[in-house]
């Protein structure tokens, strides 16, 4: 299925439901579960560290290091699957990705607060090709500055296979979120592909 715009104010996200077969994202998500080398970092939250609530993983170029909420990660070498992903990824972004975040929510209990990836290793206008593995779990959208993009709150459920591709001022406008759940309870692996400006 091709890409499909979704229609926000301030934002350029795209949608595609069916980036992979259901086939190729069952097989995606058991080989990446087993062979990843996943962390459980804790992060600073309003002056306490705490671990965060999902494992994380994170890949890429050796020179593309990356920070957010008090931690900086020197990225692990890409792993042919993961290499792949980005080849296919690019083709049907047209951007590049050097690095990629990988999140993976064990259950429904594991969530991503609000934030936008917009770190100054990004630039002002990320490209994030976002693709989801696994049990369906709620993404949701809402205006950083309501008073400037009038807009309710977006909830999307995001099926195992699917790709979000999220560019241009979106991070600068919109945060997004990925909440605790009790109707979506089997494991989500998270896969963000980004582009470390100087990596």
């Amino acid at each position: 299925m091709p890409l499909v715009s979704l229609p926000l104010p301030d934002a350029d996200v795209l949608l595609d439901e069916a980036f992979l077969t259901p086939a190729a994202a069952e097989a995606l998500l058991r080989e990446l579960t087993d062979t990843i080398a996943w962390r459980h970092e804790p992060i600073k939250m309003f002056g306490k560290e705490v671990l965060q609530p999902r494992l994380t993983a994170w890949h890429g170029d050796p020179t593309a290091r990356y920070r957010y909420s008090g931690l900086a990660l020197e990225p692990q070498p890409w792993t042919p699957a993961l290499q792949q992903l980005r080849q296919q990824l690019e083709a049907a972004s047209g951007a590049r990705f050097n690095s990629v975040l990988l999140n993976l929510y064990r259950s429904g209990q594991d969530s991503m607060g609000w934030h936008a990836d917009n770190e100054p290793e990004l630039g002002p206008a990320p490209v994030i090709a976002s693709l989801s593995l696994g049990s369906t779990r709620r993404f949701r959208l809402r205006p950083r500055d309501p008073a400037r993009t009038p807009h309710a709150p977006v909830s999307l459920d995001l099926p195992g296979g699917s790709l979000l591709l999220m560019r241009g001022a979106t991070q600068q406008h919109w945060l997004h979120a990925v909440p605790k759940t009790a109707r979506f309870a089997g494991p989500r692996l998270n896969l963000t592909f980004r582009w470390i400006v100087g990596g």
